[in-house]
């Protein structure tokens, strides 16, 4: 049973050769979610200040300018690999602020989901608002339209998306962009010693 275990380990181990796949990928999936964070902010930058103001964030149009830079810089660097763990940190801090300053108070859920676990308390009224709207959507002429992609659904505007992105990102801060897609990993090449 032991030798299985140990051919079984080493059949594991020989995968190691594709271990740059994991941070690639992260990298792949969070590079259009900053970017379109930044982006959508940097176009309705007065309304954001105007947010941040209403949260009582200190120096809303720096903050607000950070944030902007933060997501769009960050998108760019995460696409290129470059500067990957030094970009993680100010992501991790907004993917933080995210949390706990816009969505704490909603939960955990991003969308509303009467099955999942540490569901809003609201959850039932909004479903049953929502089952209703379909009910009465569901004799208009636009209803295969709007339901040709998927089901509706309602947000909660939960933190389980800024947690997800914070720990994508902390996975990145401590692996770093991976081998051979990445800037990152030429510039260790070149110019730091081998470990």
């Amino acid at each position: 049973m032991v030798s299985l275990l140990i051919s079984l380990q080493r059949m594991l181990l020989s995968f190691r050769a594709f271990d740059f796949l994991a941070p690639l990928a992260i990298r792949i999936y969070l590079v259009p979610v900053f970017w379109v964070a930044g982006t959508n902010k940097l176009n309705d930058f007065s309304g954001i200040v105007e947010w941040f103001t209403y949260m009582q964030l200190p120096y809303p149009p720096v903050m607000a300018s950070l944030v902007i830079a933060s997501e769009i810089g960050g998108a760019v660097l995460l696409a290129l690999g470059l500067a990957t763990r030094w970009v993680a940190i100010p992501l991790m801090i907004t993917m933080a602020v995210a949390a706990f300053k816009v969505h704490w108070d909603n939960g955990w859920q991003a969308v509303h989901d009467l099955t999942a676990p540490w569901a809003s308390t609201s959850a039932p009224a909004v479903i049953e608002s929502l089952n209703k709207f379909e009910q009465k959507a569901y004799n208009m002429q636009s209803y295969k339209t709007l339901m040709e992609h998927g089901n509706l659904a309602v947000i909660n505007n939960g933190i389980e998306w800024a947690a997800t992105y914070f720990i994508m990102l902390l996975a990145l801060f401590f692996i770093g962009a991976g081998k051979y897609f990445s800037f990152d990993y030429y510039i260790k090449q070149r110019y730091m010693p081998k470990d």
